[in-house]
């Protein structure tokens, strides 16, 4: 009987080490698939939506659609133009600074980066002041400067620095804040509107891009002020904007209304900038309130209807892709992979099942005919390439 015990024993342990030998290098191939999918999409965008005749930059959509109206502006549609607005050119730059976080291929984007440096600038507006950066190159026309485009500008500068320390992206990141905070007003309690200029809401877009515009200037700086500044934007949002379902709301308007639509993103921003204030001061009540943030969205984009071959109910992509990033820093605190792990078996759902005849993704991550026809949205496909980079890094970790 001993040795029978002792057979069992050896086989359990052979077994679980055959396991163990398994895993390991089932997560690599996980992340070189990821790579992979990361890096041909982030190709395919430079080859097919670069516009060589104005240097830096891109084609709203692809193929380019002159009939096109784009309804992301201030007053209702608008059409689309020789190049792309600044929102979605950010989601190419924001997934170069995530590509750049490999080591194996850091010097490879870093002359991508140095390219999208030069675009950006381009929308930069210093006639105005204080300086902002407006939503089309300034070159070509004066457009509007919105407060939510000059959080990602802040953001994916402070990415840029980060990785480079290059004193001046650092410095344009505290530009950029200094334009947001010239927006915040005490109305509604506080926060900044979502354009210059128009006090007509207070989204939480604009303010959690500004938060976390504000953690990462802290990050990179240290500087106190930007510490205060980002609790001071995530104190106002989370007591403000927090739905009693536990998301973010949209927005509130000058009467106290809040408008209960609610976007994956806005709660992903509050997420990851909960998380960021947890470790830069060590208080327990960011992370909890992260956790719960996380929590009730899995929870509310579950239960929101949607495709039967998804686990979430999928708003936008980018928005996702920012919920993502909330998910993300969650799991390198807490690691509860459950979060992140449903948005990732939604996006290799569509990879699989829903790309068109030039490789691009549907906008709704489904089989919808209309969508996989339609032409594509750089901002839908720049953040494809982000999130599985990202996802690459997880799985090359563990």
């Amino acid at each position: 009987m001993r040795k029978i015990k002792q057979r069992v024993c050896c086989a359990l342990l052979l077994a679980g080490f055959l396991i163990s030998a398994v895993a390991v290098p089932a997560q690599e191939n996980k992340s070189a698939l990821y790579l992979q999918r990361a890096e041909s999409m982030y190709a395919k965008i430079w080859n097919d939506y670069r516009k060589p005749a104005y240097a830096g930059l891109f084609l709203e959509n692809y193929p380019s659609n002159k009939q096109d109206s784009l309804s992301y502006m201030q007053g209702g549609n608008v059409g689309e133009k020789p190049v792309s607005f600044l929102w979605p050119f950010s989601g190419v730059f924001s997934a170069t600074n995530v590509l750049m976080k490999i080591p194996a291929i850091k010097s490879k984007y870093k002359i991508y980066q140095d390219t999208l440096v030069l675009g950006i600038e381009q929308y930069r507006d210093d006639v105005r002041k204080p300086m902002g950066y407006q939503a089309y190159p300034v070159k070509l026309e004066q457009a509007d400067r919105y407060y939510d485009d000059n959080g990602l500008v802040g953001i994916d500068y402070m990415e840029s620095y980060l990785l480079t320390k290059n004193p001046l992206y650092l410095k344009r990141a505290k530009d950029v804040f200094t334009f947001i905070l010239s927006g915040w007003n005490e109305d509604m309690g506080g926060g900044v509107p979502w354009l210059e200029g128009h006090n007509d809401q207070k989204p939480a877009c604009t303010n959690g891009m500004a938060t976390l515009t504000a953690l990462k200037i802290y990050q990179g700086s240290k500087d106190p002020y930007y510490l205060d500044q980002g609790k001071r934007f995530y104190s106002w949002m989370y007591n403000t904007l927090r739905d009693s379902t536990g998301v973010i709301t949209n927005n509130i308007k000058p009467d106290g209304e809040l408008n209960r639509t609610f976007w994956t993103y806005n709660t992903g921003s509050l997420i990851e900038a909960a998380v960021l204030l947890y470790q830069f001061t060590g208080e327990k009540q960011y992370l909890q309130q992260a956790q719960q943030l996380a929590a009730d969205s899995y929870k509310h984009f579950r239960n929101v209807p949607h495709n039967k071959n998804l686990i979430l109910h999928i708003d936008l992509p980018w928005f996702v892709t920012v919920l993502f990033r909330g998910y993300e820093a969650l799991y390198h605190v807490d690691g509860d992979a459950k979060y992140f792990e449903a948005i990732e078996h939604d996006l290799n759902y569509a990879w699989q099942h829903t790309r068109d005849s030039y490789g691009y993704v549907s906008s709704s991550w489904t089989t919808n005919p209309a969508h996989i026809k339609k032409p594509k949205w750089l901002l839908d496909q720049a953040c494809i390439a982000e999130l599985y980079a990202r996802l690459s890094i997880i799985k090359a970790a563990k």
